[in-house]
C-alpha cells in the first residue's frame, strides 16, 4: 500500500480546484476576466492568511484546501483565456511564456517556502505567502478589456423594466420583462457551451482524457523508480530538477517554434508529435536503469511536456474559436484534471500488484500515444471528407443537376405564388 499512498497527498491538495475550472470561465464570461481574477486572488490570499491561524486539520481543509483552491481555480482559466484575446500573431509564444510562469514559480518558491518555514515557522510562512498571493488582485486589475461591449440591444429591456418598477407600466410588462431576461440568460448559457456539440471538440476532449491519464505518472514515480534501480537519492532528486527546468524551456521555445511561418499551419500536428514523443519516452524508461541513461529521459520528457502544455490553449482556440475559448478551456482543464489525479493511485496499485514500475510506465505511455493517435485519426478523416466534398463540388454533371433542381424549385415557387394570388381574388 505504500506505492498507492504516495500520490494521494498530491490528489488531496489539488482536488478542490477540479470542479471549479468551468466556474472560473463562467464568471469570466458573465462579469469579466478581470473580476474573476481579482475575486480568485482575494479568496486565495484570504485562505492562506486564515490558515496561519489554524488550530485543527479540519480548519485547514476549509481554508488552505477549499478556499485557496477555489481562488486559484478562479484565477487560472480567465488569465489563460485573456492571453488569446490580447495576442493573435505570436499566440503560441505568448501562451508558452504565460504557462512557463507556473513552472518558474514552482521551481523558485520551493526553496523559498522552506526558508520561510525555517525562519518564521509554518504559520509565518503562510501569512507571508498570503500577502504574496494578494498580488493576484493587482494582476487581475491589469487585465484590461480589449473593447467596450455594445449594450444597445439590452437598453430597451432595461428601460422597460425601470418603467414597470416605477409603476408607469402595467405589472404584466414587468412579468414579460423578467421572462424575457430569464430566457435571454438561458439562451446565453446555451450559446456559451454550444461548442460541446462540435465533433472536433468532442474528439479533442476524448484525447485530453487519455493525455491526462498518462502525463502525471512520471512526475510522481520517476524518483521512486530511480531509487529502485540503484540511483543515489540526491541524483534521483536531481532528475526531477532537470525535468522541471527543461519543462520551462519547452514552454517557451516550442511556442516560439510553432509560431514560425513554416510551422504555424501545422500546430495541431506539432501538438500530436509532442504528446506522442512523451508516450515513447515512457515506453522506453524500463530499459533505462542508471543515472546517465535517466538524464536524457528527464530532458526529453520535460521538454515535450512543456511543449504540449503550451499548445493546449492554442489547439483549443483553433477548434472552437476565440469566442468560446474561455468556456472551452474551463471544460478542457476539468476533463484534464480528473484522470490527472486518478492515474497516480492506479499506477501505485499496479506497482503493488506487480512489484515493478514497468506496468505503470507502460500504461502511461500507451495512454499518451492513444491521445495522439486519436487526434491523428480525426485529422485524417476530416481531410478525407474535405477532399470528397471538393471533388463533389467540382463535378460539372453535379453542377448541372443542381442548377436544374434550382430552376425547378424557382418555377414551383412562382407557381405556388400565382395560385395564392388567384385564390385571394
Amino acid at each position: 500500500m505504500q506505492s498507492v499512498g504516495i500520490p494521494f497527498q498530491r490528489t488531496a491538495q489539488s482536488q478542490p480546484s477540479i470542479p471549479k475550472a468551468p466556474l472560473g470561465s463562467l464568471i469570466g464570461n458573465r462579469l469579466s476576466c478581470r473580476i474573476a481574477v481579482i475575486l480568485g486572488g482575494f479568496l486565495a490570499s484570504t485562505g492562506l492568511v486564515l490558515s496561519s491561524f489554524a488550530t485543527s486539520l479540519e480548519y485547514l481543509y476549509l481554508t488552505l484546501g477549499t478556499m485557496t483552491g477555489v481562488g486559484f481555480a478562479l484565477c487560472y482559466t480567465p488569465a489563460i483565456a485573456m492571453v488569446g484575446t490580447y495576442f493573435s500573431e505570436r499566440k503560441a509564444l505568448a501562451y508558452g511564456i504565460a504557462m512557463s510562469g507556473s513552472g518558474i514559480g514552482t521551481f523558485v518558491l520551493a526553496p523559498v517556502v522552506q526558508l520561510l518555514i525555517d525562519h518564521y515557522s509554518w504559520r509565518g510562512a503562510l501569512l507571508i505567502l498570503g500577502g504574496l498571493v494578494s498580488n493576484l488582485c493587482v494582476c487581475g486589475a491589469l487585465l484590461r478589456p480589449v473593447g467596450i461591449k455594445d449594450e444597445g440591444e439590452s437598453a430597451p429591456a432595461m428601460a422597460e423594466t425601470e418603467k414597470a418598477a416605477d409603476g408607469s407600466a402595467p405589472p404584466a410588462a414587468l412579468v414579460n420583462s423578467k421572462d424575457r431576461q430569464h430566457s435571454c440568460f438561458c439562451f446565453q448559457s446555451l450559446q456559451e457551451y454550444s461548442f460541446l456539440l462540435m465533433p472536433d471538440f468532442i474528439v479533442l476532449a476524448a484525447s485530453f482524457l487519455f493525455l491526462a491519464n498518462g502525463c502525471s505518472v512520471p512526475f510522481v514515480y520517476l524518483v521512486p523508480y530511480a531509487l529502485s534501480v540503484g540511483v543515489h537519492h540526491q541524483q534521483a532528486a536531481f532528475l526531477m530538477s532537470i525535468l522541471g527546468v527543461i519543462d520551462i524551456v519547452g514552454n517557451i521555445t516550442f511556442g516560439w517554434l510553432t509560431d514560425q511561418r513554416c510551422l504555424k499551419k501545422y500546430r495541431n500536428v506539432c501538438y500530436m508529435v509532442a504528446v506522442g514523443m512523451e508516450g515513447l519516452c515512457c515506453l522506453f524508461i524500463p530499459l533505462l536503469r542508471s543515472f546517465p541513461l535517466l538524464v536524457p529521459f528527464s530532458v526529453l520528457y520535460g521538454y515535450f511536456d512543456g511543449a504540449y502544455v503550451a499548445l493546449i490553449p492554442v489547439v483549443t482556440s483553433d477548434v472552437v474559436g476565440n469566442d468560446y475559448l474561455s468556456s472551452a478551456l474551463g471544460v478542457a482543464y476539468f476533463l484534464h484534471a480528473i484522470p490527472y489525479l486518478i492515474s497516480p493511485p492506479i499506477g501505485g496499485w499496479l506497482v503493488d500488484q506487480t512489484g515493478s514500475y514497468m506496468s505503470t510506465f507502460f500504461l502511461s505511455g500507451f495512454s499518451l500515444i492513444s491521445s495522439s493517435l486519436l487526434l491523428s485519426a480525426a485529422m485524417v478523416i476530416r481531410r478525407c471528407q474535405r477532399t470528397r466534398t471538393y471533388t463533389t463540388n467540382s463535378d460539372p454533371k453535379l453542377d448541372t443537376c443542381q442548377s436544374k433542381h434550382t430552376d425547378c424549385y424557382k418555377a414551383s415557387h412562382e407557381e405556388s405564388k400565382l395560385t395564392a394570388n388567384v385564390l385571394s381574388l
